[in-house]
């Protein structure tokens, strides 16, 4: 059989690859995995868009559709949107056509209920993978608070994988570098108390279908762990 990738970038044609089902991959993993990070590159390895649910809520919202109105209403209240405004959110994006070959899923589902709610809608229409990057709390508070920003420039820096030239200084731009509130320890582990209770259950709920959920391990370099995403889709089809 064809390989997922080579089915996706078009490098093997064939009749079964043409009658393919559009491939739904959700992104998964707790906060600062690599989700972000390897989105974009692997959007563009398979061919596919990558739909942030948090982006496609802003956009809603800045754009005053009916549904961003909607969603506006919860949020100025302080509640959750509803699930079921979120679906018909990201329902009625992935109509479009750049979506009719499928796409990458990132920030939905967060529960059981959601997923669940997500597969009944979708149907037998697509096949779907969870792809989740898996990495200790430990290495994740390693990783993500020793991360810095460049307020002039934006440039990421790292404490330890990636430390400035001079102290608090870009080695870009030279301008200063500042921690992001969601990066100290304290905010990151309350993110990752919400994940564990929330989200991880998520994990044992895909592992009930064969061939569903997929582990990377997230651990070591950018390019090191791309690899290991690339080589896990393709062993999957």
């Amino acid at each position: 059989m064809c390989s997922l990738l080579a089915v996706r970038t078009g490098e093997a044609l064939s009749h079964a690859s043409v009658e393919a089902k559009p491939l739904v991959v959700i992104l998964m993993g707790p906060p600062g995995a690599g989700k972000g990070t390897h989105a974009g590159p692997l959007s563009h390895e398979l061919a596919l868009p990558h739909i942030s649910t948090g982006d496609l809520f802003r956009e809603n919202i800045r754009n005053q559709t009916p549904l961003g109105l909607k969603a506006k209403e919860f949020i100025d209240q302080g509640k959750l949107v509803p699930d079921d405004l979120v679906l018909d959110m990201l329902f009625n994006r992935i109509s479009k056509d750049d979506c009719k070959q499928g796409y990458l899923l990132d920030g939905f589902p967060r529960t059981v209920a959601q997923a669940q709610a997500f597969e009944q809608r979708l149907g037998s229409s697509s096949t779907l993978l969870a792809l989740h990057f898996a990495v200790e709390d430990e290495a994740l508070v390693e990783r993500i608070t020793g991360r810095l920003s460049c307020k002039q420039c934006s440039r990421p820096h790292h404490l330890k994988f990636d430390p400035p030239k001079a102290p608090g200084q870009c080695d870009s731009c030279g301008g200063p570098l500042y921690q992001r509130d969601d990066d100290r320890e304290e905010v990151l582990r309350k993110r990752l108390e919400v994940y564990h209770t929330q989200t991880e259950p998520l994990i044992a709920h895909f592992s009930k279908k064969e061939g569903l959920l997929l582990e990377v391990d997230s651990i070591g370099s950018k390019e090191e762990v791309f690899h290991r995403v690339l080589e896990t889709l393709d062993a999957s089809h």
